[in-house]
């Protein structure tokens, strides 16, 4: 259910692909993401994406109410995505919910199609959200709208989350994967040390 790609070119594709699920995430998935990203050291670019009409609608509910909703893994996985020195992008193919919020948040930048919503209920579901990502969404956002989508459970359409910097760029859905493509041509044509040099200094 999670598919990779590696180009020649070192690029490393991650795709998401339970789209009868809305993309929910097991933790045997979570696990396999994790490794994907911590194998992923010498990647020249990375993207992680998702099939269907959303990208992930975070932990998977039976998993979630015997306690992934709140496992370690998530945490394992934004830090190892974060800790990554190439450009990462998010290629986000709909929504975005849950906990899946905290890759995301990991990556440099962030795409998303029109229709597209970003929402976190940890207020409403009655649980901490993971460690890292309050401080990687203020950095975005700010404190009062991160307060609006993590206190006040508020549903951020795509529009709205692009004004806000939660999301860089709206692109259509058949010039998606295209897009996040592109953004990563000179870093790939670049040599590495000068690439992970510029990523380092705007980090």
């Amino acid at each position: 259910m999670i598919d990779l790609e590696i180009t020649d070119e070192d690029l490393w594709v991650v795709t998401i692909n339970r789209p009868d699920k809305a993309n929910s995430l097991t933790g045997e998935m979570l696990t396999e993401l994790a490794e994907i990203a911590e194998r992923a050291s010498e990647a020249r670019g990375f993207i992680l994406t998702g099939t269907g009409k959303v990208f992930s609608a975070g932990a998977d509910l039976e998993e979630a109410r015997a306690g992934l909703a709140t496992s370690p893994l998530w945490e394992r996985l934004s830090g190892a995505i974060a800790a990554l020195p190439c450009l990462k992008i998010a290629a986000l193919n709909g929504t975005l919910a849950g906990g899946a919020n905290g890759m995301v948040l990991a990556c440099d930048i962030r795409l998303a199609v029109p229709g597209a919503k970003f929402f976190y209920p940890v207020m409403k579901l009655g649980y901490l959200p993971q460690p890292s990502d309050p401080a990687r969404m203020v950095a975005l956002i700010g404190p009062a709208r991160t307060k609006m989508i993590l206190a006040g459970g508020q549903k951020i359409e795509a529009e709205e989350a692009c004004a806000w910097g939660l999301v860089d760029r709206i692109v259509d859905p058949e010039a998606l994967m295209g897009q996040a493509r592109a953004l990563l041509g000179d870093a790939l044509a670049a040599k590495p040390d000068t690439a992970r040099g510029i990523l380092e200094m705007c980090r």
